[in-house]
């Protein structure tokens, strides 16, 4: 009975993709503007075979100053997840919250260690609550769309 008990493993954790753009330097260097973040996330899944997902995610960072661009960074943190015996409705959950908290430390550092390379200070990322995150993206697929016209 055992080879019927929920299974979930990490199989491998990467960075699939890493971009850096700091399109005013050097003259941004020379700025004391404290920039200001936006921080937008995202992820994908993807079915590699009946076990197998790949969860990708996707961590853009953009610093500006005034109307100027500081810097962007875009890091897509991706971890292969073996995920067996798990009723469909529990697996959802677990691809949407489960493995973006796995990934979330991982994109974190390799955010503020490009920032960092890139000759700023480190940014640390705060906290997701990707549970949060995954409620309201189901909300929003089940509420009905309903347009008022004036």
């Amino acid at each position: 009975m055992s080879d019927q008990q929920p299974v979930f493993s990490i199989e491998k954790i990467y960075v699939k993709d890493l971009s850096l753009e700091v399109p005013n330097a050097p003259q941004v260097f020379m700025s004391n503007d404290a920039p200001q973040l936006e921080v937008q996330l995202s992820q994908a899944v993807q079915s590699m075979d009946g076990a197998l997902f790949e969860v990708t995610l996707n961590v853009t960072v953009t610093a500006k100053a005034g109307d100027k661009t500081v810097f962007l960074v875009e890091v897509a943190q991706a971890g292969v997840f073996q995920i067996r015996n798990v009723p469909q409705a529990e697996l959802d959950p677990v691809l949407g919250m489960v493995c973006p908290n796995v990934l979330f430390p991982y994109a974190r550092e390799a955010v503020s260690d490009t920032v960092n390379r890139a000759g700023f200070p480190p940014v640390l990322l705060a906290p997701v609550n990707f549970e949060a995150l995954y409620q309201q993206r189901v909300a929003e697929q089940q509420s009905p769309k309903i347009e008022i016209a004036h």
